[in-house]
């Protein structure tokens, strides 16, 4: 059974979630902040996490930071409306998606399946089990990345739309492409998270972010991985 991990110090919305996603077939487990959050990912590995932004003890950035270090489960952020600066520092350490308080359960959920659907990317995704692009290696079989002999960490989300590049070498990839490749339809329109997503990548795949080598803009038009050197 598919575990989640609610995290949120205020016990209305713990049991919302909880009330919502369990008659969706998911196992619901909850904390009431970051750090018995951190705790249980690393102790039972939850399959996905809900964090809360503003809670005692750990905050939901700290804890998102921490979790990173160890886990690359899918994390979707909790924000307050109107707090972007929640948001984008989110995304920034790791989080793979946000919804903001107030929401509907509808919705959450709604998020939670699109969210679990992008991070079952398998080996059945590629012809092949390796793929090779200048000095960055993925082997699909493991979902694993590889920057010469170093091992880089992504998030779900990171990895699949590091995917979507890697499918489509040399062809240019508008932001809608992408949003909706990865994220969603709904999501086609939410250019925030993708700028977001694309310059975390950066920060880890290239050797200088600022001239990037595999994921390169073309003003105006999208994204794209040059054709590179195996």
């Amino acid at each position: 059974m598919t575990r989640i991990l609610v995290v949120d110090d205020e016990p209305l919305y713990t049991h919302l979630l909880k009330v919502n996603l369990e008659p969706e077939g998911y196992e619901v487990i909850t904390a009431s902040n970051g750090a018995e959050a951190v705790e249980i990912v690393a102790a039972r590995k939850p399959d996905l996490v809900v964090l809360d932004v503003m809670m005692p003890v750990l905050d939901g950035i700290t804890a998102c930071e921490r979790i990173r270090q160890f886990s690359s489960v899918p994390i979707i952020m909790l924000t307050a409306k109107g707090e972007e600066q929640d948001r984008v520092h989110g995304l920034n350490v790791g989080a793979d998606d946000y919804v903001v308080k107030p929401f509907s359960a509808t919705e959450l959920v709604a998020r939670v399946h699109a969210v679990l659907r992008r991070a079952r990317t398998t080996e059945e995704d590629t012809q092949s089990r390796f793929f090779y692009h200048n000095n960055l290696r993925i082997d699909f079989a493991r979902a694993e990345v590889w920057k010469g002999d170093h091992q880089i960490y992504l998030s779900a989300t990171e990895y699949r739309l590091l995917i979507q590049f890697a499918h489509n070498v040399g062809q240019v990839l508008s932001a809608e492409d992408l949003l909706t490749a990865v994220w969603g339809a709904q999501y086609k329109d939410d250019k925030e998270i993708l700028w977001v997503s694309i310059a975390r990548l950066r920060q880890k795949l290239e050797d200088n972010p600022h001239e990037p080598i595999h994921i390169v803009t073309r003003s105006g038009l999208g994204y794209l991985m040059p054709p590179g050197e195996k």
